[in-house]
């Protein structure tokens, strides 16, 4: 009986062990501004860089209006393209260029719209096979939309092959 006993208190010594210490792939959670926004928590889960990726959202009625962001991380600078494609509605079309830190992306969204050039400021989180960006929001000073950098990371891409 005291052998079982003995057992016993070894395997789940070993358990609990097996469930201690520092694993690669944990995240932590920060507090930005009164908003929780999870982070990598160790370099090593950060992005590969010298790599493309390749993502897209689709949102509006039926899934019909499509985001695709197609961008190169080398090193901290991230480039690529970005393209909002709503349906019956004028596209915006362009390039991104910003700095990866961590997983978090800070980028200016370069576009043509109806013909005209603008930016946008862009922020974007990795987490692992998908893409997740902060939403817009209208400025009713300006009467233009814009990054909002008090919300969540809500709006989540897909990963997609770039040769698509």
């Amino acid at each position: 009986m005291a052998i079982k006993i003995q057992m016993c208190l070894l395997v789940a010594g070993m358990m609990a062990a097996s469930c201690s210490g520092t694993h690669n792939n944990t995240a932590d959670t920060v507090s930005t501004g009164g908003k929780k926004d999870t982070i990598m928590a160790n370099a090593a889960d950060a992005p590969m860089v010298n790599m493309q990726y390749c993502f897209y959202h689709t949102d509006g009625q039926k899934a019909q209006d499509t985001t695709i962001v197609n961008m190169l991380i080398n090193g901290d600078k991230v480039s690529g393209k970005m393209s909002w494609l709503p349906k019956e509605k004028d596209a915006r079309k362009g390039t991104i260029t910003g700095k990866l830190n961590g997983n978090a992306i800070k980028a200016v969204w370069t576009f043509t719209q109806e013909g005209s050039k603008d930016t946008m400021n862009v922020e974007f989180q990795l987490r692992g096979n998908a893409l997740a960006q902060k939403p817009y929001s209208y400025d009713a000073k300006t009467g233009r939309q814009q990054t909002n950098t008090s919300a969540d990371y809500s709006l989540i891409y897909n990963m997609k092959n770039c040769t698509d």
